[in-house]
């Protein structure tokens, strides 16, 4: 005996016939409150998102001694609030954040973000990821200076399991090049010190 699948659209709970459903990932809604879900519809239901949709610009805006806010507004709103130069221009001029948007944990306390430069370098369990390695290795004397003042352990780079946490062999060697006298000047201290020594 064979079984036939039904399928339901999540949308309006009726019977897709075609038995194809298009997958819908909700990121950003008011009634949303764990993070982004996925719901799911028929093709025919979402045929007209096209003409309705607008493009729209989504940032954080931080505020001293508030908690970051989430901002939507559409594409043309937000290029008005540039009033000097075009926006493209403003933000092709802008620097690169690190920072991104903070999750909550199980405890209900915001995740760390070792991947921005307040966090980078602090000593954590978690895989290193590429953006912590990229902003240790731009910003090292800035890390080091900041964890020494949380009198944290300092990213040495004269320890090999550091070094290999943090993918900074490079800067150990260029450092570690930089430290060392040039051949000439070696030449000319052991000069020196001969010369020291025949008197």
């Amino acid at each position: 005996m064979g079984q036939k699948v039904v399928l339901f659209s999540d949308l309006s709970g009726k019977i897709v016939e075609d038995g194809e459903l298009v997958k819908i990932v909700v990121t950003q809604h008011p009634a949303l409150l764990d993070g982004p879900v996925e719901i799911e519809a028929a093709p025919s239901e979402l045929s007209a998102i096209d003409d309705k949709g607008i493009e729209v610009v989504s940032f954080e805006v931080h505020t001293p001694g508030e908690p970051p806010r989430t901002v939507v507004l559409p594409l043309a709103e937000f290029d008005k609030l540039a009033t000097d130069d075009p926006m493209d221009v403003v933000l092709k001029a802008a620097k690169k954040s690190y920072a991104k948007p903070a999750r909550a944990k199980a405890t209900g306390e915001p995740k760390i973000n070792y991947g921005s430069l307040e966090h980078a370098g602090k000593p954590h369990r978690g895989k290193v990821n590429d953006t912590e390695k990229q902003i240790i290795r731009d910003h090292l004397d800035q890390v080091n200076a900041r964890l020494a003042a949380e009198d944290l352990r300092l990213i040495d780079l004269s320890d090999p399991e550091i070094v290999a946490r943090y993918g900074l062999e490079e800067l150990a060697a260029e450092r570690a090049g930089a430290a060392q006298p040039a051949p000439a000047t070696v030449a000319a201290q052991d000069e020196t010190a001969a010369l020291v020594n025949e008197e």
